[in-house]
Protein backbone atom coordinates (compact mmCIF):
# COMPACT_ATOMS: atom_id res chain seq x y z
CA UNK A 1 0.00 0.00 0.00
CA UNK A 2 1.29 3.28 -1.01
CA UNK A 3 0.99 5.85 1.92
CA UNK A 4 2.16 9.59 2.18
CA UNK A 5 1.38 11.17 5.73
CA UNK A 6 1.63 14.86 4.99
CA UNK A 7 3.59 16.80 7.81
CA UNK A 8 3.63 20.22 7.17
CA UNK A 9 0.95 22.60 5.69
CA UNK A 10 1.93 26.18 3.80
CA UNK A 11 1.97 29.15 6.26
CA UNK A 12 -0.02 32.31 4.64
CA UNK A 13 0.83 35.49 6.33
CA UNK A 14 -1.04 38.58 6.85
CA UNK A 15 -4.13 39.48 5.49
CA UNK A 16 -5.13 39.76 1.63
CA UNK A 17 -6.84 42.92 0.89
CA UNK A 18 -8.25 40.89 -2.27
CA UNK A 19 -10.08 38.36 -0.01
CA UNK A 20 -10.31 41.14 2.97
CA UNK A 21 -12.97 43.61 0.42
CA UNK A 22 -14.65 40.40 -1.03
CA UNK A 23 -18.16 39.58 -0.73
CA UNK A 24 -18.80 35.73 0.15
CA UNK A 25 -22.10 34.68 -0.14
CA UNK A 26 -21.88 31.03 0.72
CA UNK A 27 -21.28 29.12 3.81
CA UNK A 28 -18.14 26.96 4.45
CA UNK A 29 -18.43 23.44 4.69
CA UNK A 30 -15.69 21.29 6.37
CA UNK A 31 -15.67 17.52 5.88
CA UNK A 32 -17.03 15.69 9.10
CA UNK A 33 -17.80 12.01 7.51
CA UNK A 34 -16.31 8.82 5.34
CA UNK A 35 -17.49 9.51 2.22
CA UNK A 36 -16.46 7.92 -1.68
CA UNK A 37 -16.23 9.64 -5.01
CA UNK A 38 -15.76 9.56 -8.56
CA UNK A 39 -13.16 12.03 -8.72
CA UNK A 40 -11.49 13.60 -5.83
CA UNK A 41 -9.23 17.53 -6.50
CA UNK A 42 -6.70 17.99 -3.93
CA UNK A 43 -6.88 22.11 -3.74
CA UNK A 44 -9.13 25.01 -4.76
CA UNK A 45 -7.45 27.30 -6.14
CA UNK A 46 -7.00 28.00 -10.04
CA UNK A 47 -6.02 24.62 -10.86
CA UNK A 48 -8.15 23.27 -8.70
CA UNK A 49 -11.79 24.54 -9.67
CA UNK A 50 -10.81 24.96 -13.35
CA UNK A 51 -9.99 21.07 -12.95
CA UNK A 52 -13.48 20.85 -11.00
CA UNK A 53 -15.29 22.66 -13.95
CA UNK A 54 -13.41 21.45 -16.69
CA UNK A 55 -14.68 17.46 -15.21
CA UNK A 56 -18.21 18.56 -14.60
CA UNK A 57 -18.22 19.38 -18.81
CA UNK A 58 -16.73 16.11 -19.46
CA UNK A 59 -18.09 13.38 -16.99
CA UNK A 60 -21.50 15.75 -15.60
CA UNK A 61 -22.99 12.47 -14.36
CA UNK A 62 -19.60 11.73 -11.75
CA UNK A 63 -19.33 12.31 -8.24
CA UNK A 64 -16.26 15.05 -8.33
CA UNK A 65 -15.28 16.28 -4.61
CA UNK A 66 -12.50 19.32 -4.04
CA UNK A 67 -11.14 19.47 -0.82
CA UNK A 68 -9.50 22.93 0.25
CA UNK A 69 -6.97 23.07 3.41
CA UNK A 70 -8.04 26.30 3.93
CA UNK A 71 -10.74 29.20 3.42
CA UNK A 72 -11.96 29.91 -0.29
CA UNK A 73 -9.39 32.86 -1.55
CA UNK A 74 -7.37 32.96 1.77
CA UNK A 75 -4.73 31.15 0.34
CA UNK A 76 -2.20 31.90 -2.64
CA UNK A 77 -5.39 32.07 -4.96
CA UNK A 78 -6.19 35.24 -3.45
CA UNK A 79 -3.57 36.95 -2.83
CA UNK A 80 -1.77 37.18 -6.41
CA UNK A 81 -1.69 40.24 -8.82
CA UNK A 82 -4.98 39.60 -10.57
CA UNK A 83 -3.66 39.49 -14.07
CA UNK A 84 -4.37 36.97 -16.58
CA UNK A 85 -1.30 37.38 -18.71
CA UNK A 86 -1.54 36.14 -22.58
CA UNK A 87 1.96 36.93 -23.81
CA UNK A 88 4.77 35.48 -21.97
CA UNK A 89 7.26 36.93 -19.59
CA UNK A 90 9.60 35.05 -17.83
CA UNK A 91 9.73 36.21 -14.01
CA UNK A 92 12.74 33.33 -13.41
CA UNK A 93 15.19 34.88 -15.72
CA UNK A 94 14.70 38.29 -15.09
CA UNK A 95 14.38 39.77 -18.22
CA UNK A 96 11.35 39.47 -20.97
CA UNK A 97 12.49 37.70 -23.92
CA UNK A 98 11.72 35.55 -27.34
CA UNK A 99 13.76 33.85 -27.54
CA UNK A 100 12.24 31.50 -29.78
CA UNK A 101 9.44 32.52 -31.80
CA UNK A 102 7.32 29.10 -32.15
CA UNK A 103 7.83 28.58 -28.70
CA UNK A 104 6.64 31.43 -27.68
CA UNK A 105 3.30 31.41 -29.97
CA UNK A 106 2.75 27.99 -28.78
CA UNK A 107 3.00 28.87 -25.52
CA UNK A 108 0.99 32.48 -25.67
CA UNK A 109 -1.87 29.50 -27.98
CA UNK A 110 -1.65 28.11 -24.56
CA UNK A 111 -2.43 30.95 -22.44
CA UNK A 112 -4.81 32.04 -24.36
CA UNK A 113 -6.73 28.81 -24.36
CA UNK A 114 -6.94 29.24 -20.56
CA UNK A 115 -8.09 33.14 -20.98
CA UNK A 116 -10.68 31.90 -23.23
CA UNK A 117 -11.39 28.99 -20.61
CA UNK A 118 -12.07 31.72 -17.84
CA UNK A 119 -13.85 33.92 -19.78
CA UNK A 120 -16.40 31.09 -20.05
CA UNK A 121 -16.58 30.64 -16.66
CA UNK A 122 -17.14 34.43 -16.55
CA UNK A 123 -19.83 34.31 -18.44
CA UNK A 124 -21.36 31.11 -17.39
CA UNK A 125 -21.30 32.25 -13.95
CA UNK A 126 -22.59 35.86 -14.15
CA UNK A 127 -19.17 37.95 -13.17
CA UNK A 128 -19.09 41.02 -12.87
CA UNK A 129 -16.43 43.53 -15.29
CA UNK A 130 -15.29 44.63 -11.53
CA UNK A 131 -14.28 40.81 -11.17
CA UNK A 132 -13.15 39.58 -14.67
CA UNK A 133 -12.23 42.56 -16.74
CA UNK A 134 -10.50 41.64 -20.12
CA UNK A 135 -8.95 45.59 -20.57
CA UNK A 136 -5.00 44.73 -21.30
CA UNK A 137 -2.26 45.80 -19.59
CA UNK A 138 0.46 47.80 -19.50
CA UNK A 139 4.60 47.07 -19.14
CA UNK A 140 5.68 50.86 -17.44
CA UNK A 141 8.60 51.78 -17.33
CA UNK A 142 10.63 54.63 -15.29
CA UNK A 143 14.39 54.48 -16.31
CA UNK A 144 16.17 54.30 -19.04
CA UNK A 145 17.28 50.81 -18.62
CA UNK A 146 12.74 50.04 -18.20
CA UNK A 147 12.75 51.79 -22.09
CA UNK A 148 15.21 49.59 -22.97
CA UNK A 149 13.71 46.65 -21.78
CA UNK A 150 10.65 47.58 -23.23
CA UNK A 151 11.65 48.02 -26.31
CA UNK A 152 13.28 44.78 -26.61
CA UNK A 153 9.98 43.64 -26.06
CA UNK A 154 8.24 45.76 -29.00
CA UNK A 155 10.67 44.08 -31.30
CA UNK A 156 10.13 40.88 -30.37
CA UNK A 157 5.95 41.47 -29.82
CA UNK A 158 6.80 42.48 -33.71
CA UNK A 159 8.53 39.54 -35.36
CA UNK A 160 5.82 37.35 -33.73
CA UNK A 161 3.15 39.62 -34.90
CA UNK A 162 1.65 40.31 -31.53
CA UNK A 163 -0.67 43.73 -31.02
CA UNK A 164 1.09 46.56 -29.28
CA UNK A 165 0.83 50.07 -28.38
CA UNK A 166 3.69 52.29 -27.26
CA UNK A 167 2.91 54.70 -24.74
CA UNK A 168 4.84 57.78 -23.76
CA UNK A 169 5.07 59.88 -20.50
CA UNK A 170 2.14 61.74 -21.03
CA UNK A 171 -0.18 59.20 -21.65
CA UNK A 172 1.00 57.33 -18.82
CA UNK A 173 0.69 60.50 -16.45
CA UNK A 174 -2.83 60.72 -18.29
CA UNK A 175 -3.84 57.21 -17.28
CA UNK A 176 -1.98 56.77 -13.24
CA UNK A 177 -1.77 60.63 -12.60
CA UNK A 178 1.46 59.91 -11.73
CA UNK A 179 4.72 61.88 -13.50
CA UNK A 180 6.97 58.98 -12.12
CA UNK A 181 6.87 56.82 -15.20
CA UNK A 182 8.72 57.46 -19.02
CA UNK A 183 6.69 55.24 -20.99
CA UNK A 184 4.78 52.34 -21.51
CA UNK A 185 4.18 49.41 -24.05
CA UNK A 186 0.80 48.18 -23.74
CA UNK A 187 -1.10 44.19 -24.99
CA UNK A 188 -4.73 44.09 -25.09
CA UNK A 189 -4.85 40.50 -24.80
CA UNK A 190 -4.56 40.03 -20.39
CA UNK A 191 -7.42 40.41 -18.02
CA UNK A 192 -7.71 41.72 -14.93
CA UNK A 193 -9.39 40.00 -12.18
CA UNK A 194 -9.95 40.18 -8.95
CA UNK A 195 -8.90 36.94 -7.85
CA UNK A 196 -10.59 36.06 -4.62
CA UNK A 197 -13.97 37.34 -6.32
CA UNK A 198 -12.97 35.33 -9.25
CA UNK A 199 -12.10 32.25 -7.01
CA UNK A 200 -15.42 32.61 -4.59
CA UNK A 201 -17.66 33.35 -7.97
CA UNK A 202 -16.35 30.30 -9.96
CA UNK A 203 -16.82 28.23 -6.56
CA UNK A 204 -19.82 28.96 -6.08
CA UNK A 205 -21.01 28.57 -9.45
CA UNK A 206 -19.78 24.82 -9.24
CA UNK A 207 -21.85 23.90 -6.08
CA UNK A 208 -24.65 22.65 -8.39
CA UNK A 209 -22.15 20.09 -9.63
CA UNK A 210 -19.40 19.40 -7.25
CA UNK A 211 -18.95 19.34 -3.64
CA UNK A 212 -16.08 21.51 -2.12
CA UNK A 213 -15.08 20.47 1.31
CA UNK A 214 -13.01 23.78 3.26
CA UNK A 215 -10.86 23.46 6.16
CA UNK A 216 -10.39 20.14 4.84
CA UNK A 217 -6.33 19.80 5.45
CA UNK A 218 -5.15 16.30 3.66
CA UNK A 219 -2.91 15.11 6.12
CA UNK A 220 -2.26 11.70 4.50
CA UNK A 221 -2.83 9.90 1.35
CA UNK A 222 -2.62 6.27 0.41
CA UNK A 223 -3.42 3.60 -2.10
CA UNK A 224 -5.77 1.56 -0.96
CA UNK A 225 -6.96 -1.69 -3.65
CA UNK A 226 -8.10 0.77 -6.59
CA UNK A 227 -8.79 3.56 -4.80
CA UNK A 228 -6.36 6.44 -3.18
CA UNK A 229 -8.00 7.66 0.56
CA UNK A 230 -7.60 11.27 1.48
CA UNK A 231 -7.87 11.47 5.01
CA UNK A 232 -8.57 14.63 6.72
CA UNK A 233 -9.29 15.75 10.64
CA UNK A 234 -12.98 15.23 10.05
CA UNK A 235 -13.45 12.23 7.43
CA UNK A 236 -12.18 10.93 4.42
CA UNK A 237 -12.33 10.89 0.77
CA UNK A 238 -11.95 7.77 -1.30
CA UNK A 239 -11.79 7.60 -5.13
CA UNK A 240 -10.26 5.83 -7.82
CA UNK A 241 -8.69 8.96 -9.28
CA UNK A 242 -6.96 11.96 -7.28
CA UNK A 243 -6.40 15.61 -9.09
CA UNK A 244 -3.28 17.17 -6.66
CA UNK A 245 -3.80 20.87 -7.35
CA UNK A 246 -1.59 22.40 -4.49
CA UNK A 247 1.27 23.88 -6.45
CA UNK A 248 4.47 23.64 -4.40
CA UNK A 249 3.10 21.85 -1.37
CA UNK A 250 3.11 18.71 -3.99
CA UNK A 251 6.74 17.94 -2.57
CA UNK A 252 4.95 17.37 0.68
CA UNK A 253 2.48 14.63 -0.97
CA UNK A 254 6.10 12.73 -1.65
CA UNK A 255 6.98 14.22 -5.73
CA UNK A 256 9.14 16.35 -7.31
CA UNK A 257 11.03 16.70 -4.09
CA UNK A 258 13.95 18.86 -4.77
CA UNK A 259 12.89 20.14 -7.98
CA UNK A 260 10.80 23.24 -6.84
CA UNK A 261 11.24 26.58 -5.84
CA UNK A 262 9.45 28.03 -3.23
CA UNK A 263 8.90 32.31 -3.78
CA UNK A 264 7.14 34.37 -1.70
CA UNK A 265 6.41 37.71 -2.98
CA UNK A 266 4.59 40.41 -1.19
CA UNK A 267 1.84 43.01 -1.62
CA UNK A 268 0.31 46.25 0.17
CA UNK A 269 -3.39 47.77 -0.57
CA UNK A 270 -4.26 51.25 0.57
CA UNK A 271 -7.56 51.62 2.13
CA UNK A 272 -10.60 53.03 -0.07
CA UNK A 273 -10.69 56.32 -1.10
CA UNK A 274 -12.73 58.90 -3.51
CA UNK A 275 -11.00 60.95 -6.33
CA UNK A 276 -12.65 64.35 -3.99
CA UNK A 277 -10.26 63.32 -1.32
CA UNK A 278 -7.00 64.95 -2.59
CA UNK A 279 -6.05 67.57 -4.67
CA UNK A 280 -5.78 67.15 -8.50
CA UNK A 281 -5.94 64.25 -10.55
CA UNK A 282 -3.09 62.60 -8.33
CA UNK A 283 -4.20 58.68 -9.62
CA UNK A 284 -5.49 59.17 -12.90
CA UNK A 285 -8.27 56.85 -14.64
CA UNK A 286 -10.86 55.15 -12.35
CA UNK A 287 -8.77 51.27 -12.90
CA UNK A 288 -5.29 50.94 -14.52
CA UNK A 289 -2.86 47.64 -14.32
CA UNK A 290 0.89 48.25 -14.35
CA UNK A 291 3.69 45.64 -14.74
CA UNK A 292 7.49 46.51 -14.38
CA UNK A 293 9.20 46.70 -17.77
CA UNK A 294 12.02 44.68 -15.44
CA UNK A 295 9.97 41.89 -13.86
CA UNK A 296 12.06 42.25 -10.62
CA UNK A 297 10.42 45.41 -9.93
CA UNK A 298 6.71 47.31 -8.83
CA UNK A 299 3.96 45.83 -10.35
CA UNK A 300 0.86 48.71 -9.47
CA UNK A 301 -2.87 48.59 -10.18
CA UNK A 302 -5.76 50.57 -9.28
CA UNK A 303 -9.06 49.44 -8.88
CA UNK A 304 -12.34 51.18 -8.35
CA UNK A 305 -15.90 49.89 -6.94
CA UNK A 306 -18.91 51.91 -6.26
CA UNK A 307 -16.94 55.20 -6.51
CA UNK A 308 -14.33 54.44 -3.89
CA UNK A 309 -10.57 53.53 -5.26
CA UNK A 310 -7.69 51.35 -4.00
CA UNK A 311 -4.25 50.84 -5.36
CA UNK A 312 -2.35 47.67 -5.00
CA UNK A 313 1.54 47.30 -5.57
CA UNK A 314 3.48 44.02 -5.23
CA UNK A 315 7.24 44.54 -4.94
CA UNK A 316 10.06 41.72 -3.60
CA UNK A 317 10.77 37.85 -3.90
CA UNK A 318 12.44 36.07 -2.00
CA UNK A 319 13.00 31.97 -1.68
CA UNK A 320 11.43 29.96 1.40
CA UNK A 321 11.64 26.28 0.74
CA UNK A 322 9.94 25.85 3.94
CA UNK A 323 7.04 27.25 2.65
CA UNK A 324 6.61 29.79 5.33
CA UNK A 325 7.74 33.52 5.94
CA UNK A 326 7.27 35.68 9.14
CA UNK A 327 5.31 38.45 9.75
CA UNK A 328 8.15 40.64 10.69
CA UNK A 329 9.16 40.13 6.47
CA UNK A 330 5.84 41.30 5.68
CA UNK A 331 5.78 44.33 7.93
CA UNK A 332 9.49 45.29 6.80
CA UNK A 333 8.49 44.59 3.10
CA UNK A 334 5.49 47.00 3.26
CA UNK A 335 7.91 49.71 4.94
CA UNK A 336 9.62 49.20 1.62
CA UNK A 337 6.28 49.43 -0.23
CA UNK A 338 5.37 52.31 1.07
CA UNK A 339 8.17 54.21 0.06
CA UNK A 340 7.77 53.13 -3.55
CA UNK A 341 4.21 53.66 -3.50
CA UNK A 342 5.14 57.65 -2.03
CA UNK A 343 7.70 58.01 -4.78
CA UNK A 344 5.13 57.17 -7.80
CA UNK A 345 2.43 58.72 -5.70
CA UNK A 346 3.57 61.71 -3.67
CA UNK A 347 0.04 63.75 -3.24
CA UNK A 348 -0.89 59.90 -1.10
CA UNK A 349 1.20 60.23 1.54
CA UNK A 350 -1.51 60.35 3.94
CA UNK A 351 -3.28 57.50 2.27
CA UNK A 352 -2.91 54.43 4.38
CA UNK A 353 -2.04 50.74 3.54
CA UNK A 354 -4.98 48.73 5.22
CA UNK A 355 -3.47 45.82 4.33
CA UNK A 356 -0.23 44.03 3.57
CA UNK A 357 0.50 40.02 2.77
CA UNK A 358 2.65 37.25 1.33
CA UNK A 359 2.08 34.71 -1.39
CA UNK A 360 4.01 31.70 -2.42
CA UNK A 361 4.23 31.13 -6.05
CA UNK A 362 6.53 27.47 -7.66
CA UNK A 363 9.05 27.85 -10.36
CA UNK A 364 11.10 25.03 -11.80
CA UNK A 365 14.75 25.75 -12.86
CA UNK A 366 13.29 24.86 -16.90
CA UNK A 367 10.16 26.92 -16.57
CA UNK A 368 8.02 23.69 -16.97
CA UNK A 369 5.04 22.37 -14.66
CA UNK A 370 4.83 19.78 -12.43
CA UNK A 371 2.77 17.73 -14.50
CA UNK A 372 1.30 14.46 -15.49
CA UNK A 373 0.50 10.87 -13.78
CA UNK A 374 2.71 10.58 -11.20
CA UNK A 375 1.46 7.40 -9.08
CA UNK A 376 -1.22 5.04 -10.93
CA UNK A 377 -4.52 6.54 -10.80
CA UNK A 378 -2.93 10.30 -9.32
CA UNK A 379 -2.07 13.30 -11.16
CA UNK A 380 -0.20 16.34 -10.64
CA UNK A 381 -1.30 19.81 -11.62
CA UNK A 382 0.82 21.65 -10.17
CA UNK A 383 4.40 24.78 -10.31
CA UNK A 384 2.76 27.49 -12.11
CA UNK A 385 6.21 29.39 -12.62
CA UNK A 386 4.89 32.83 -12.00
CA UNK A 387 1.92 32.97 -13.85
CA UNK A 388 -0.26 31.72 -11.22
CA UNK A 389 -4.21 32.77 -12.52
CA UNK A 390 -3.47 31.58 -16.33
CA UNK A 391 -0.88 28.63 -15.84
CA UNK A 392 -2.88 27.27 -12.76
CA UNK A 393 -6.04 27.51 -14.67
CA UNK A 394 -4.22 25.41 -17.71
CA UNK A 395 -2.66 22.81 -15.30
CA UNK A 396 -6.13 22.17 -13.89
CA UNK A 397 -7.92 21.97 -17.72
CA UNK A 398 -5.18 19.78 -19.28
CA UNK A 399 -4.76 17.21 -15.73
CA UNK A 400 -8.94 16.90 -15.96
CA UNK A 401 -8.19 16.08 -19.71
CA UNK A 402 -5.49 13.53 -19.39
CA UNK A 403 -7.40 12.09 -16.13
CA UNK A 404 -10.23 11.13 -17.84
CA UNK A 405 -8.91 10.17 -21.51
CA UNK A 406 -9.60 13.01 -23.02
CA UNK A 407 -7.36 13.76 -26.02
CA UNK A 408 -6.12 17.37 -27.70
CA UNK A 409 -4.05 18.37 -29.88
CA UNK A 410 -3.02 21.09 -26.74
CA UNK A 411 -2.69 18.23 -23.97
CA UNK A 412 -0.57 16.65 -26.36
CA UNK A 413 1.59 19.47 -26.47
CA UNK A 414 1.35 20.16 -22.73
CA UNK A 415 2.48 17.05 -21.19
CA UNK A 416 4.79 16.25 -23.56
CA UNK A 417 7.60 18.38 -21.65
CA UNK A 418 10.58 17.52 -19.52
CA UNK A 419 9.84 17.21 -15.80
CA UNK A 420 11.23 20.04 -13.60
CA UNK A 421 14.99 19.87 -13.10
CA UNK A 422 16.66 19.14 -9.76
CA UNK A 423 17.96 21.90 -7.54
CA UNK A 424 21.45 21.81 -5.81
CA UNK A 425 21.62 21.06 -2.22
CA UNK A 426 19.12 22.80 -0.13
CA UNK A 427 22.13 25.77 1.44
CA UNK A 428 23.76 26.16 -2.34
CA UNK A 429 20.30 26.57 -3.37
CA UNK A 430 18.83 28.85 -0.95
CA UNK A 431 22.12 30.89 -1.19
CA UNK A 432 22.75 30.95 -4.94
CA UNK A 433 18.31 31.57 -5.09
CA UNK A 434 17.93 34.51 -2.98
CA UNK A 435 21.89 36.26 -3.82
CA UNK A 436 20.43 35.96 -7.64
CA UNK A 437 16.64 37.52 -6.84
CA UNK A 438 18.72 40.33 -4.57
CA UNK A 439 21.02 41.21 -7.04
CA UNK A 440 18.11 41.27 -9.86
CA UNK A 441 15.93 43.72 -7.20
CA UNK A 442 18.91 45.85 -7.02
CA UNK A 443 19.38 45.80 -11.25
CA UNK A 444 16.05 46.94 -11.32
CA UNK A 445 16.54 50.07 -9.64
CA UNK A 446 13.81 53.00 -10.14
CA UNK A 447 11.56 50.27 -11.46
CA UNK A 448 11.00 48.79 -8.23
Amino acid sequence: MTQHVIKRLPIDTGTSGWEAISERTFPATALDHDITADWLIIGAGFAGLSAAERLSQLRPQDKIVVLEARELAKGPAGRNSGFMIDVPHNLSAGEYSVADAQASKDEIRQNRLAIAFAAGVAAEYDLCRETFDPSGKVNAAASDRGLGLNDNYRKSLEKIGEEHRVLDAGQMREMTGSRYYRGGLYTPGAVMIQPANYIRGLARGLRSKVTIYEHSPVLQLSREGTSWKAKSSGGSVSAPKVILAVNGHVESFGHFRGRLMHIFTYASMTAAFSQNEFAGDVTGTDRWALLPADPMGATVRKITTNGLSRIVIRTRFTYDPGLKVSERRVASVAAEQRRSFDARFPGLESLPMEYSWAGALCLSRNHVPAFGEVEEGLFSACCENGLGTVKSTLAGMMAADLAAGADSPELDKYKNQPEPSRLPPKPVAWLGVNSVIRFQELRAGREG
